[in-house]
């Protein structure tokens, strides 16, 4: 027996026992499998945080368009058609369509028995400004902006008379609604190359204002592009990161914001939803995951500490006359628009009028 003993205490280990170096090897491999699991639920925590917004889309078939849906159809094609058709391409290089898309936008708020205020700065260019003040809390301001630049080439029916139709209706929608807090009617010039995320911003040139004033901007909406709408199979395409999450047909309007701006979009998400007839979905991202949050007007606000969220149909994602001469205005769907501007009409007087805004 003692023999049998010592033999086994002198047998060699096989290569299959522990020894210091594979314990410590095992002990890496625990260590990135443990590493793996929680990269692996941390990002699906932040994807959950990111795109999880309350309510529910509206799915199936939409009903038929109100009387004054219709009348607001009309209208917002009628403000397309000029901007994008009679006036057509107006940027830096294109000065008196850009003066005269400005003056339009002018007059059709004047008509409305607002008062425009020009914000002139830079070379002589101008965003055209209009207050609804608010009866309680008039020193909260929520801002509704679309630019009215477009490109060098392209008429820019969706890119952005769209966005512009959206912002001369909402103002005659809410004009007579009792607001507690105040709205800003925005419309921006210069958000297009060479301009965008320099000082000469039209956006930009408000948000620093704000700013500079103390202004108390609660939040600012930007209207991207707005027109373009599609129930065909694989209509709507995404950046990579965010592709398997969303609907393959781009028949919905989108809120997107940054992750600092969440709140704001979760709140308008969730009031749109309430109200509004047709479907949306909504995104708050790090600017580093999906650089696209970034692309329009509220990017400004962002820039000066204020919540912003950009309301679109994806642009490029989905209209492939996007910054081409294929952006004209008999590609857009104006009923989808009469729907979309109806109920960021419903959105923004809730907004305004109760204690959603923190």
């Amino acid at each position: 027996a003692l023999a049998g003993a010592g033999s086994a205490l002198r047998r060699p280990r096989r290569a299959s026992e522990d020894t210091p170096r594979a314990t410590t090897l095992k002990e890496m491999l625990r260590g990135a499998a443990a590493l793996v699991v929680l990269l692996t639920a941390g990002i699906a925590a932040l994807m959950f945080y990111c795109m999880h917004m309350p309510g529910t889309s509206l799915l199936g078939a939409l009903p038929p368009l109100t009387a004054q849906q219709q009348i607001l159809r009309d209208r917002l094609q009628s403000h397309v058609q000029v901007l994008a058709g009679e006036i057509g391409e107006r940027h830096k290089y294109q000065r008196k369509q850009m003066d005269q898309a400005a003056d339009y936008i002018t007059r059709q708020f004047e008509s409305m028995d607002l008062v425009p205020g020009p914000q002139l700065f830079d070379d002589g260019f101008r965003n055209i400004v209009v207050d609804l003040y608010g009866r309680e809390r008039r020193d909260e301001i929520i801002v509704v902006g679309a630019h009215y630049d477009t490109v060098a080439m392209t008429p820019g029916a969706d890119d952005n008379a769209s966005g512009v139709a959206g912002l001369l209706e909402l103002a005659r929608l809410l004009r007579d609604r009792p607001l507690r807090r105040s709205v800003r009617l925005i419309a921006f010039a210069n958000e297009e190359w060479p301009f965008f995320g320099n000082d000469d911003m039209g956006s930009r040139v408000s948000a620093r204002q704000s700013f500079d004033r103390n202004e108390n901007v609660v939040g600012m909406f930007s209207l991207e592009m707005i027109g373009y709408y599609s129930s065909e199979p694989r209509s709507q395409w995404y950046p990579r990161s965010i592709r398997r999450f969303y609907p393959q047909q781009g028949n919905f309007i989108a809120f997107v914001s940054n992750l600092d701006s969440r709140d704001l979009l979760v709140q308008s998400v969730a009031s749109f939803r309430r109200h509004g007839q047709f479907p949306s979905e909504g995104m708050s991202a790090p600017e580093w995951l999906v650089r696209d949050v970034r692309r329009s007007d509220q990017s400004s606000y962002w820039a000066f500490g204020f919540p912003g969220v950009m309301i679109t149909d994806t642009a490029n994602f989905r209209n492939y006359g996007y910054h081409n001469v294929g952006d004209v205005a008999r590609s857009l769907d104006y009923d989808a628009m009469a729907r979309v501007v109806d109920g960021l009409a419903a959105m923004l007087t809730e907004l305004a009028g109760g204690n959603l805004i923190n």
